[in-house]
């Protein structure tokens, strides 16, 4: 018994492994007559002689300094109206920088003033830019026309 453990037995699968690559495969039925192979999206023949072609515009962007300087106009006259507390958007967040690098080699603390008029400053000049570009643009290149 001893003997029979001791001797190598080969397990099918384990002891000889083939590393062929895998055979092409071609599907067929009978309601297609040519067979149909797995076909490579990236290596099709292009109808362009081999040169991608895109309609997208090269110049996407479009910017405009009007836009940017009408924009931040557009934003700094509203902030800079005194409604909180006798203080403006623009002076809370002005201010805000300034006590904040008084204290310099440190950053500002997490529950500083400083984060809220920073991000609703930044974003309420996004907005701002965003809507004159497309109010702009949409103007110049007739997209509200009927």
């Amino acid at each position: 018994m001893a003997a029979t453990m001791a001797s190598t037995t080969t397990i099918a699968g384990l002891a000889t492994s083939s590393l062929s690559p895998p055979k092409r495969t071609t599907l067929s039925s009978g309601f297609i007559t040519s067979p149909v192979a797995n076909r490579n999206p990236l290596k099709q023949n292009l109808t362009s002689g081999g040169r991608v072609t895109c309609s997208f515009q090269r110049d996407w962007l479009r910017k405009d300094l009007n836009v940017i300087g009408f924009g931040l106009i557009g934003w700094l006259a509203p902030s800079s109206v005194p409604i909180i507390n006798g203080n403006s958007l623009t002076g809370l967040f002005f201010n805000s920088i300034g006590e904040e690098l008084a204290h310099f080699p440190t950053p500002p603390a997490i529950a500083s003033s400083f984060w809220l008029w920073l991000i609703t400053w930044h974003l309420g000049l996004f907005i701002t830019l965003t809507f004159g570009q497309i109010g702009f643009k949409g103007r110049t290149e007739s997209y509200f026309d009927k």
